[in-house]
């Protein structure tokens, strides 16, 4: 009889420890310390979420899930809760279909980069400056009238194709789908050989600082200005994942910073080797962001 009703006791202390740790760190994907950061493989959105990741991982103790999608995907998963946040929300023109469409499912921290910038690039040693002059026989026969782009979907090929459409080009101009890494690869084989070459291209991005680029006008300002890179995350995050939350809010940096870890990933770094070298250098910043 003793023996029975020990073991009912061991049942159910058992059965409240279960329920204590279902409750604690209520979060919609099962643990307090766990976190999904959606991105899209832009070389920039790679350094910024891998330096995000790096600081949750090495100094918040979390569990870190990367989810590599592409931009719509992303935008979708923050809305429908699939994913936690996001560092890569470009706005307000590239990303402005899907900050459109999904209106109201998620919640916006806010810029974490100013100064960002995308539109047409060629290398200086073009004789071409505007998106203009690619309706001239010459110049669009010397690239064979093809625009070099990147993943489609992306919000800076959703330009491009109106772009096309703007300045006449639709008819005889080809909009190439590849993506980020396929088209630096490109221009920088045709940059080694100086030959035409034009591609879909944004700031900050590491090959500014390898090549001697330059965006081709907008005199129709397709592309818009000046943009910001936004911190989107999901609704409810606040209150399953304060300290993440907090972290996700007071996350901020430069193109320059940004580019620092873009460079040393291009040069042979994996991406968590240049995240980590960047955090364990900017010991303070990092520290502002955990302490907001």
């Amino acid at each position: 009889m003793k023996k029975k009703t020990w073991l009912t006791a061991i049942a159910a202390l058992t059965l409240i420890a279960i329920m204590a740790g279902c409750s604690s760190g209520n979060t919609s994907n099962g643990g307090g310390n766990k976190i999904k950061l959606a991105y899209v493989a832009w070389d920039s959105e790679i350094a910024s979420t891998h330096v995000v990741k790096e600081v949750f991982e090495q100094k918040l103790g979390y569990k870190v899930e990367l989810l590599q999608v592409d931009a719509g995907p992303m935008w979708a998963g923050i809305s429908d809760g699939s994913a936690d946040a996001m560092v890569a929300a470009w706005l307000p023109t590239t990303h402005a279909s899907y900050l459109e469409k999904y209106k109201g499912k998620f919640e916006d921290l806010g810029p974490n980069l100013n100064g960002t910038k995308i539109g047409l690039v060629v290398p200086t040693y073009m004789n071409i400056d505007t998106i203009d002059d690619l309706n001239k026989e010459d110049v669009a026969q010397s690239l064979n009238h093809t625009i070099i782009g990147i993943e489609p979907g992306a919000g800076l090929m959703m330009s491009t194709e109106k772009a096309l459409d703007e300045y006449g080009l639709r008819e005889k101009w080809t909009l190439l789908e590849s993506s980020s890494a396929a088209m630096t690869q490109q221009l920088q084989k045709a940059y080694a050989n100086k030959e035409p070459i034009v591609v879909t291209g944004w700031t900050p991005h590491w090959k500014f600082a390898k090549m001697d680029l330059k965006y081709l006008a907008d005199t129709k300002n397709v592309y818009g200005g000046d943009e910001q890179i936004h911190t989107i995350v999901r609704q409810g995050l606040k209150d399953d994942q304060p300290e993440a939350y907090a972290f996700l809010d007071h996350f901020e940096w430069t193109p320059d910073d940004m580019a620092s870890v873009m460079i040393q990933i291009q040069e042979g770094k994996s991406p968590e080797e240049a995240a980590k070298a960047w955090v364990e250098s900017n010991a303070d910043r990092v520290d502002a962001w955990i302490k907001g």
